[in-house]
């Protein structure tokens, strides 16, 4: 009977019965074919290489009517033996993945330099195009000298000493880029923007089709083929599985029918016999498995305690941490192992909208840089939100002086980490606008929203003032202004400026990234020189003057960090939110080196001054700003 362990039920032994069957009875005897050809079956190129079948066809191993005309596949002749698809004008492409059900196929360049290939590419005459979903822009490729150092636009892939090759988006004004050293090539008509730029060389690209329309066969059970019968060379149809033989072929097919019947009722027996004197290990194991599964689950989503689980946790709030506008903060144990931050919401009625927020935008966030909700109290009146517990408190202590002088105290954190800090708010942030089902807009980014862990790693807190809102979104609704003065976008105050996206987001993250530089608030009116009371547009004139930006002695790598910082900084805190970089880019300039960077426009220039660069955005006057008023 030990040969029979491990089949773990019934209908698993029906399973292997039918099979059986079905194998015998699918055979024929010579008077016709089973199915599709043989030599039309799926293949791949490689063991874990995508399925090829019909409409795809695998050139040269299979002949023209295993598929669809235009369908053809091939096999690379190196090692790596990969699946290749060829476009019109010699375009070749990789295969990563072939998805029947979709009708999609995910392709991307082997040399990581896709808009090469576009260059050559006429999708119109290929039986492909780019889905729906992908939004479509219209470029204009431009051949530029060695010594254009714009930043934007650069595709390095077709750059070299000798020139560089730029990429400009045809609805941008061209009054923006400077193009007096280059030379327009050609056009590139409908493509998705997100395949141009170079930081997205390496993610695959999804092509769709229309035809042959084969969901209806597979829906049947059927296989979907060329009808070779029709006059029309790209007629399908859907192929069932005939079935013909003998009269001794029946008789043959019943005899062996009924052995295996007898034998499959012995065996059924046996089994049945020995499954009621022994336990299931296996389904023990897997419903040990399930449990398993369901209470890691449960511990990634926040939980819900009652006032009396926050009075246990809190120890009758014992231990106080601090107090803010919106409630009082307390530290509390679920277990030996969990500490937490309990935060207690006053007047829980004027705010009902943050704590719906709260919960709603940061109970299915999983970042390193996000603190975690660990879970939330709404019971009768009450409202308390649990976090996890972070040792090192705010970043605001870190880099704001007693005195507010901009000179750091000696506990304070050096360049490097501060430097490491930045680059993790700014991974949050991205996180947040690009990678969550919907997109978050904190609208509340400053230093008391960050706190730090033991390791000094960030993580973004507070999300009372989040808006929510789909990634196709380019604008949000607001009723009235949300945020802390100092931080605010001005389009957020006004909408003279422009609308309130998540690229408000990104001029708070300006200027909370500069008072990181000058460890001191942005708008400080005690500082001796009146012209040091705005800092941004102070150390904005000196570093564009070349001169010290006013941070005392400090080695060359420290200078270098400071001046990326602030480069970055002034990028972000420009006046109008189109000529802001996103959060993506941020990120990718705060890990590049700072040599690539290149001063921004002064975002404070005035609408009278006559020596401003001509391609700086004027900013309007202080009495065009009109506060919203909260409606609702």
């Amino acid at each position: 009977m030990n040969i029979f362990m491990g089949v773990p039920t019934f209908q698993n032994l029906l399973f292997i019965f039918f099979f059986f069957l079905f194998t015998i009875s699918g055979k024929t005897d010579g008077a016709g074919p089973a199915g599709p050809d043989d030599e039309c079956k799926p293949i791949r190129c490689k063991h874990n290489g995508p399925v090829i079948r019909f409409p795809f066809r695998l050139r040269d191993r299979q002949p023209t009517h295993c598929g669809y005309p235009g369908f053809e596949l091939s096999c690379t002749a190196d090692k790596e033996n990969s699946t290749v698809l060829e476009l019109p004008r010699s375009v070749k492409l990789l295969v990563k993945n072939i998805n029947y059900k979709n009708q999609q196929i995910q392709v991307y360049d082997p040399n990581m330099c896709f808009l090469r290939q576009i260059l050559n590419l006429n999708i119109s005459a290929s039986p492909f195009q780019f889905p729906f979903i992908y939004e479509l822009e219209s470029f204009i490729i431009f051949n530029c000298s060695s010594g254009y150092d714009y930043y934007y636009g650069l595709i390095s892939c077709l750059s070299n000493h000798d020139y560089k090759i730029i990429a400009k988006p045809y609805k941008t004004e061209t009054s923006y880029w400077e193009l007096s050293s280059c030379k327009k090539m050609l056009d590139i008509p409908s493509v998705p923007d997100f395949i141009i730029y170079d930081y997205n060389q390496n993610i695959p690209t999804s092509l769709e089709w229309s035809k042959p329309m084969c969901a209806k066969c597979e829906a049947q059970g059927m296989e979907c083929v060329l009808d070779r019968n029709s006059s029309l060379a790209t007629q399908t149809k859907c192929l069932y599985i005939p079935k013909h033989s003998t009269s001794a072929g029946k008789s043959r097919k019943l005899v062996i029918t009924g052995i295996i019947l007898c034998s499959f009722l012995l065996v059924l027996v046996g089994i049945g016999i020995y499954r009621l004197h022994s336990t299931n290990k296996i389904e023990k194991e897997n419903r040990q498995k399930i449990e398993k599964f369901l209470q890691d689950y449960r511990d990634l989503k926040p939980t819900r305690y009652s006032y009396a689980d926050i009075k246990r946790i809190t120890n009758q709030f014992k231990e106080k941490l601090g107090q803010g506008g919106y409630g009082t903060v307390f530290k509390g144990r679920i277990s030996n192992d969990v500490i937490v931050a309990v935060k207690i919401l006053n007047n829980f009625k004027g705010h009902g909208d943050e704590f719906i927020n709260e919960v709603g935008s940061m109970g299915t966030i999983h970042h390193v840089n996000v603190a975690r909700l660990v879970g939330f109290c709404a019971d009768g009146e009450q409202r308390a939100l649990v976090y996890e517990f972070l040792s090192n408190g705010s970043l605001e202590k870190y880099i704001f002086s007693a005195d507010g002088l901009g000179q750091r105290q000696s506990h304070s954190l050096g360049y490097d980490k501060l430097q490491d800090i930045a680059l993790g708010i700014a991974k949050g942030i991205d996180y947040l606008h690009q990678g969550c089902d919907q997109r978050i807009i904190h609208l509340d980014i400053k230093p008391h929203n960050v706190l730090l862990d033991q390791n000094f790693i960030p993580k973004i807190s507070d999300f009372g003032t989040a808006k929510l809102c789909s990634k196709e979104q380019s604008a949000v609704s607001m009723t009235a202004a949300r945020g802390t003065m100092g931080y605010i976008a001005p389009e957020v105050l006004s909408r003279n400026f422009g609308n309130v996206s998540h690229k408000s987001d990104v001029y708070s993250f300006g200027m909370l990234l500069l008072e990181i530089v000058g460890g001191r608030k942005n708008i400080d009116v005690n500082v001796d020189n009146t012209s040091q009371v705005y800092y941004p547009e102070w150390v904005y004139k000196h570093l564009n003057k070349e001169e010290d930006p006013g941070m005392g002695i400090v080695e060359e790598g420290q200078f270098k960090i400071i001046k990326k910082l602030i480069i970055v900084g002034l990028w972000c805190i420009q006046w109008y939110p189109v000529n802001r970089p996103s959060m993506n880019k941020v990120v990718r300039m705060l890990e590049g080196d700072e040599n690539d960077l290149v001063m921004p426009p002064n975002p404070f220039a005035s609408a009278d001054s006559s020596k401003r660069s001509s391609t700086a955005l004027k900013r309007p006057m202080h009495s065009a700003l009109e506060i919203i008023s909260e409606s609702d």
